[in-house]
């Protein structure tokens, strides 16, 4: 497996890829980056960037500038729910997935056949 900090800043490459208007989940990102089965580090990657500044060592290797363009709203889990909306202050992941032409099916779930873009595919 490769470092933390060398996988963060594949996470982050491959989620700045995720088009408008498309989601991708964690799972199809763990897979992408190498770590199959691996869901759960794509959400703490992605919560990390949210939550805190980037760590010191992604910062380094990637510009500051582009992990404020990290889109880890059009990130969800693999039914299409908006798993990691807690991280997201108020309602603006919805907002900002609604923004960008995405469908809901639920509330919090998105239509994931609609929208589904698959990494290992445009990679």
């Amino acid at each position: 497996m490769p470092s933390t900090s060398d996988l963060y800043i594949r996470i982050y490459e491959v989620v700045q890829k995720i088009p408008v208007g498309y989601v991708s989940t964690y799972g199809a990102i763990a897979g992408a980056v190498g770590v199959r089965s691996g869901a759960r580090v794509i959400g703490y990657a992605l919560n990390y960037l949210i939550l805190h500044s980037p760590p010191p060592h992604v910062t380094e290797i990637l510009n500051p500038y582009t992990l404020t363009t990290v889109p880890a709203h059009r990130v969800v889990n693999r039914l299409g729910q908006l798993t990691g909306r807690g991280y997201f202050p108020g309602n603006t992941m919805v907002e900002a997935l609604q923004s960008e032409g995405v469908s809901f099916i639920e509330p919090y779930t998105v239509d994931i056949k609609k929208h589904f873009w698959e990494p290992e595919t445009h990679l």
